[in-house]
């Protein structure tokens, strides 16, 4: 007896990979857009990207000098610097994509965060480069500069130094999207509130060693100003955590009452 062949393109797999494909064919839609729009402020951008400089008591001496070495690197500096712009105005919606595809698996209930998780993830990455681009980066540069006391002259390549501000305020943005993560990582089974707790003395070791790495400076107040805020958010992770938590069946039934 001959079995009938079961039509692969019809088998969720298939579905799934289908979905999947489509979204990422839209993101990268929001994404050229983004950056098209970002490329037409690439003067704007540069010149943002140099403030923290002006607060260095050798730029405006006119010590320091910002140069570029290669015929290429003003064309490429500004795609780089439209593409991460363009990702920051784009991310929304490429959120909005991501929670689209993952939508169809979560409970009713579950999807009417939609909105909050698309607004939260975007406001986090901003928050953390806006927080790291005006409190944290000018004292950083300021030290960076004078680290050998005026004995050399910095002639700073401008791709070096858009790459590291960059860097720089792309690791903010990702470190404050910290209670989204653990929203995510809470709802899928990865990690639950308990766990969190249990682990706060290697978060705050781990938090205090990468505060130091980011604000290479002598004063300890710089960097207690970037690892409180990274705490806070890791208590506030755990705090979401609870509230998401996955509550098991028997804890929501009231069980039914016994007959003799």
């Amino acid at each position: 007896m001959s079995t009938p062949t079961q039509d692969l393109s019809s088998a969720p797999l298939f579905d799934h990979l289908d979905e999947l494909r489509r979204r990422i064919i839209i993101s990268v839609i929001f994404l050229a857009v983004g950056l098209i729009v970002a490329f037409q402020f690439r003067v704007q951008l540069i010149e943002a990207v140099k403030v923290p400089l002006q607060a260095s008591e050798q730029y405006r001496d006119g010590v320091v000098q910002v140069v570029t070495q290669g015929l290429t690197d003003q064309l490429l500096l500004s795609l780089s610097l439209s593409f991460w712009a363009g990702f920051a105005v784009a991310l929304p919606f490429i959120l909005g994509q991501v929670w689209g595809f993952i939508a169809p698996g979560l409970y009713p209930q579950e999807r009417r965060w939609a909105l909050p998780f698309v607004i939260g993830a975007g406001l986090s990455f901003l928050g953390g480069a806006v927080f790291g681009y005006f409190l944290v980066l000018p004292t950083m540069v300021g030290f960076l500069l004078d680290f050998l006391a005026g004995t050399v002259t910095p002639l700073l390549n401008l791709r070096d130094y858009i790459g590291v501000v960059m860097t720089f305020l792309i690791s903010f943005g990702l470190a404050f999207e910290m209670p989204i993560l653990a929203v995510i990582l809470t709802r899928i089974g990865v990690v639950n509130h308990t766990m969190l707790r249990a682990g706060w003395r290697i978060a705050l070791i781990v938090i205090m060693l990468a505060a130091a790495v980011i604000t290479p400076t002598p004063d300890p107040m710089n960097m207690l100003l970037v690892a409180v805020p990274l705490y806070v958010l890791y208590e506030l992770s755990v705090i979401l955590s609870r509230v998401f938590r996955v509550i098991p069946t028997e804890e929501t039934e009231t069980p039914a009452p016994l007959s003799f």
